[in-house]
């Protein structure tokens, strides 16, 4: 019985990364398919990476992904360590209450976030555009970064604060010497978790669009209503290899435990 346990927890496991990573891996081999069509067999050739560089909507939404995705990463981590050191520190008035509001974005769906934020944009008078977008992806991806860098601090040891004092640290040598060094695997995958949230977030991008400015997903969305390019089969294979890159890069400095 342990046995067979063991077999169907194995094949339930190798079916589960296949429904995962299947569908990325036949993207993939699409973006280098000659055949606009997807025919097999598959004509090996790189038109489609050739033909993305003349594509100046998709360029152009793709770096304005990675520009808000970046803008919202540093804005997000830096105020999201801030709040979460503040939680973790500090004793005062309503703090339960803050913490609890940081799980409504999370919960409440984003088609309702997205709604809210256009309808409060324009009664304000910030409006839609890059700016508006900013603002939503800053504000959704606020509460996941408290959240993981707040995680990381828990483990925290402020006896070795208490140390660094004793040496004659002040306080912010104690802090970028010593707090920071060991929250800062915390703050690396807050980070990135921000980064991929902004990069990722479709609905609110969509309300908060100006016209003639789109997102990677918004501008995704509209070729897929109009017929799907394998351009971006070539595209999303790129943003595949720089991620995965990236997070070996990450996997290298840090282990599974955040220790450097």
């Amino acid at each position: 019985m342990r046995f067979l346990g063991g077999v169907a927890g194995r094949a339930y496991l190798a079916l589960m990364l296949a429904f995962l990573y299947l569908p990325i891996v036949v993207m993939v081999l699409m973006a280098f398919n000659r055949s606009s069509l997807y025919t097999l067999p598959i004509e090996w050739d790189l038109i489609w990476f050739r033909s993305l560089l003349h594509n100046q909507r998709l360029l152009q939404a793709g770096l304005n992904s990675v520009l808000l995705a970046t803008a919202t990463m540093v804005v997000s981590t830096f105020l999201g360590t801030l709040a979460a050191l503040a939680f973790h520190r500090y004793e005062f008035r309503g703090k339960a209450l803050l913490q609890a509001l940081l799980l409504p974005p999370i919960a409440i769906p984003w088609l309702i976030l997205g709604t809210a934020m256009l309808i409060f944009f324009f009664w304000v008078g910030i409006g839609r555009g890059l700016h508006a977008m900013l603002l939503g992806h800053v504000a959704l991806s606020l509460p996941y970064v408290v959240m993981v860098v707040g995680a990381r601090l828990k483990g925290f040891d402020r006896t070795l604060e208490e140390a660094a004092y004793s040496l004659g640290a002040n306080p912010w040598q104690t802090f970028l010497r010593v707090t920071v060094p060991v929250i800062l695997p915390g703050v690396v995958a807050a980070g990135l978790f921000a980064f991929t949230v902004s990069f990722d977030m479709f609905v609110v991008s969509y309300f908060l669009a100006a016209p003639g400015v789109a997102t990677l997903p918004v501008e995704i969305y509209t070729a897929i209503r109009t017929g799907l390019t394998p351009e971006i089969n070539a595209l999303s294979t790129i943003i595949i290899v720089v991620s995965m890159g990236l997070m070996l890069a990450v996997a290298r400095l840090y282990n599974f435990a955040g220790d450097k």
